[in-house]
């Protein structure tokens, strides 16, 4: 987790200039970063929500095998 964590962090520190520069060149960088900005972000998203629907479906399956029903 650690890993993904500081690379992701790094990333999104770094373009945050390239995403906020109005200066020569920001018409052709900025369009270039914010794909890479967005798939950072989703990658941050992705390391804390999947767990988590993870944790809710061995849940579920520990629920029904308890009550031995069918669904």
């Amino acid at each position: 987790v650690r890993p993904c964590l500081m690379t992701t962090a790094t990333t999104l520190l770094a373009l945050l200039p390239i995403l906020t520069s109005t200066g020569r060149g920001s018409d052709v960088m900025i369009p270039m970063a914010i794909p890479s900005f967005g798939g950072m972000a989703i990658a941050l998203i992705t390391l804390f929500v999947v767990p988590v629907l993870y944790s809710y479906y061995k849940e579920f399956q520990l629920k029904y095998k308890q009550k031995g029903g069918q669904l």
